[in-house]
């Protein structure tokens, strides 16, 4: 266990914590307790996404752990998060959202392992990097709409409700997209591996016959 994998295993220890703060009774609404409290910690727990990557990489300690356990505690809370969100602001987050969201998030780890196992790797894309800001954006304002529709800072007024509407439809379109794009990328190299392996093959039997020949 080094740094990195300790900062990952937090994110993986924030999600039932995260659970019980969005459907505990302990937590009011009145003033927005629970809404708060939610929020900030999944937004701590979405920005140790990139300092265990950053750490893992500039310190050398990509581990078989690390890699089995960030992309694990990625899924876990995105799951639950918009679990979460489809009880509580159904309004913002219906379930078939939900579905679409977290069903692209196993299928590209389908398809990352799939890929290492046939010894090769999909590097993530600007589209999941982008997926992943709106998806803060996205679940925090959903959390927050629960309890306020604005924000009235004074000069102006924070529309919440209409940037929670925004940003769900937003993530559910880059889900989709950054799905066929990863889709797309894992067809390309698979099939280049096919074929690099058909001509190997092929190269192997007329070895053995041209040594059978001689």
């Amino acid at each position: 266990m080094n740094l990195p994998n300790y900062i990952t295993l937090t994110r993986i220890f924030s999600v039932p914590v995260l659970i019980w703060i969005l459907s505990s009774t302990r937590f009011t609404s009145i003033h927005g307790e629970k809404e708060l409290l939610a929020s900030a910690l999944f937004i701590a727990a979405s920005m140790t996404d990139m300092m265990d990557g950053y750490l893992a990489r500039r310190r050398g300690q990509i581990t078989t752990m690390g890699m089995l356990l960030d992309p694990l505690a990625d899924k876990l809370l995105v799951a639950a998060a918009f679990v979460s969100l489809v009880q509580l602001n159904p309004r913002i987050v219906p379930a078939w959202m939900a579905v679409v969201i977290i069903g692209r998030e196993f299928l590209v780890s389908g398809l990352r392992s799939i890929a290492a196992s046939e010894g090769f790797t999909i590097q993530a894309s600007e589209l999941g990097k982008i997926k992943m800001c709106v998806q803060i954006v996205s679940v925090v304002a959903a959390i927050l709409d629960h309890r306020w529709l604005y924000w009235d800072l004074g000069l102006f007024k924070l529309p919440i409700d209409a940037i929670a509407f925004l940003a769900i439809w937003v993530m559910v379109a880059l889900s989709l997209v950054s799905a066929i794009d990863y889709f797309a990328a894992f067809w390309s190299k698979i099939d280049r591996h096919a074929v690099r392996r058909r001509r190997a093959f092929v190269l192997s039997r007329r070895r053995k016959r041209d040594v059978a020949a001689t």
